[in-house]
């Protein structure tokens, strides 16, 4: 999303989650921080990739990214992928996430679905979940011989649907992991299987401390901004679809796919409980293969705001070999 221009007139502030947005008493919404956007290309000129734009619903679009083909009829993984900013900024267009999804789908010569669900304060939560879930079902009604819905080319002709994918970074990863969830009680469209779910800094939180985490770090930043953009979620900062781990949350044993990754940078916040839901998934029952990545040194998805150091190089061909076997 374009970083819009602060008002200069004054107004009461009702929410000030600085430096990323300011939410103000008549519904007003200054972004302060964000990407410009940039235009999709029949060819990128770094990785080959192609992208386009598509309207899935009247209020769900996306971007999708076609890497090179070796045959004009080959079949490829599909993932359905979930951009990151807290639920507040960015979007497939902007120019962090529309370079890492270019490289990853060159990389995992995979077909990417990259997906702009409603963005809160505007729209509150759970309207990105619901955004995320119509996405999903509208990639698995591509499977339908004669579906309702207008089918994208690409997806019908170079969609493996035995390779079905779904990922995301930060508040993305905690979508991929809520929507996988959800897949296990709600099947998909023609009984579709999700086969991997990989989450990278997944934006997960709650009232009780996690490893290294401090009772004062509980209540900052992560913690205003779930208020701010989901205040009727039942439990709070407790609620499942930012805690996990809470003891009302479903089992992590309902998660619909076969296989995990759950990559962390070791200097994140969010780091300690996405350790601890790794431990949770194996210890619930689930009877996939779960992999755990913590990269030394990094911060919050060091990987989307610079690509091409060697860390980001590697963490990115791991995403790419996850979504590629």
């Amino acid at each position: 999303m374009n970083t819009a221009v602060p008002s200069n007139t004054t107004k009461d502030v009702l929410n000030d989650l600085s430096p990323v947005i300011k939410v103000y008493k008549d519904g007003t919404v200054d972004r302060l921080m964000g990407t410009p956007n940039v235009p999709p290309s029949l060819e990128d000129p770094i990785t080959g990739v192609a992208s386009k734009d598509i309207v899935i619903s009247p209020e769900v679009k996306a971007r999708l990214y076609l890497p090179k083909l070796t045959d004009p009829n080959q079949k490829l993984p599909v993932l359905i992928y979930y951009h990151g900013g807290g639920f507040v900024i960015e979007s497939p267009y902007c120019l962090f996430f529309h370079r890492l999804t270019n490289i990853l789908s060159a990389e995992a010569k995979a077909l990417i679905i990259s997906v702009q669900y409603r963005l809160a304060p505007e729209h509150l939560l759970p309207i990105a979940y619901e955004d995320s879930w119509t996405a999903l079902q509208w990639v698995a009604s591509h499977v339908i011989a004669k579906a309702s819905i207008e089918k994208d080319p690409w997806v019908t002709k170079h969609g493996d649907f035995g390779k079905l994918y779904i990922g995301g970074d930060s508040a993305g990863a905690n979508i991929a992991h809520n929507i996988v969830l959800r897949a296990g009680v709600e099947p998909l469209i023609e009984d579709v299987k999700i086969l991997g779910l990989f989450l990278s800094c997944p934006y997960f939180w709650g009232s009780k401390p996690v490893g290294s985490q401090s009772k004062e770090d509980l209540t900052g930043f992560a913690y205003k901004v779930w208020v701010c953009i989901y205040p009727s979620a039942p439990g709070g900062i407790d609620n499942p679809m930012i805690n996990p781990l809470a003891e009302d949350a479903p089992s992590l044993s309902g998660l619909a796919c076969s296989r995990l990754l759950v990559c962390l940078p070791e200097k994140d916040a969010f780091t300690p409980i996405g350790i601890r839901y790794t431990e949770t998934v194996k210890k619930s029952g689930w009877n996939g293969e779960v992999q755990l990545v913590v990269v030394d040194g990094e911060d919050h998805c060091f990987h989307v705001f610079d690509p091409h150091t060697e860390k980001a190089k590697d963490l990115i061909k791991q995403l790419a070999s996850f979504i590629s076997r």
